[in-house]
């Protein structure tokens, strides 16, 4: 017999909590801040910071939990308002739009991505998007959440230089044609 998981101490939250607001407050000056300065700054030790965070994605999904959130929930929101092609573009025109900001969410989806795991409710929301647009016919049936996640990741990073916006729009639209369900052809 399974004994029920018991809840965290309350210094176990404190000290999480912490860390996340050091997070929040380091990544807002410096959004490559080390772990280890993080956790100075948050008062708790290198094995705290790993028992809470095993590396810097889990931090980063952690800190950015609300944009993240916000990004996943307007998925359903923009299928409501638009065609799918269309709800996915504006999907991740917001996406970029955050990531040209310095914005959180596209960090955290960054960094996922980069460290070669996705964040399953992002994936879910490009997934609900492209589901969508199969069913109607407009988005080619061999598309995949996390892959299209990957290619979306380099429309606020552009390689060697600063983040172009009208760029951005360039490769999203290479990046949507290409989905379409007639571009097999």
């Amino acid at each position: 017999m399974r004994t029920p998981r018991r809840a965290p101490r309350a210094d176990a939250q404190e000290n999480r909590a912490r860390i996340i607001e050091a997070a929040h407050a380091a990544f807002a000056g410096d959004p490559s801040a080390s772990l280890q300065a993080i956790a100075r700054a948050a008062c708790v030790g290198q094995g705290t910071m790993y028992r809470h965070f095993p590396d810097r994605e889990a931090l980063l999904l952690a800190v950015y939990r609300d944009e993240l959130d916000a990004l996943v929930a307007a998925a359903p929101l923009l299928l409501r308002e638009h065609g799918p092609l269309e709800a996915l573009r504006r999907w991740f025109e917001r996406l970029a739009a955050d990531g040209r900001a310095g914005g959180g969410a596209s960090s955290a989806v960054e960094a996922a991505t980069r460290a070669g795991r996705q964040h399953p409710p992002v994936v879910a929301a490009v997934d609900l998007l492209l589901r969508a647009g199969k069913e109607a016919g407009q988005v080619r049936p061999d598309a995949e959440a996390e892959e299209v996640l990957a290619l979306g990741s380099c429309l606020w990073r552009p390689e060697g230089g600063t983040p172009c916006p009208e760029r951005g729009t360039r490769m999203l639209t290479v990046i949507i044609d290409g989905l379409r369900a007639d571009a097999r052809r």
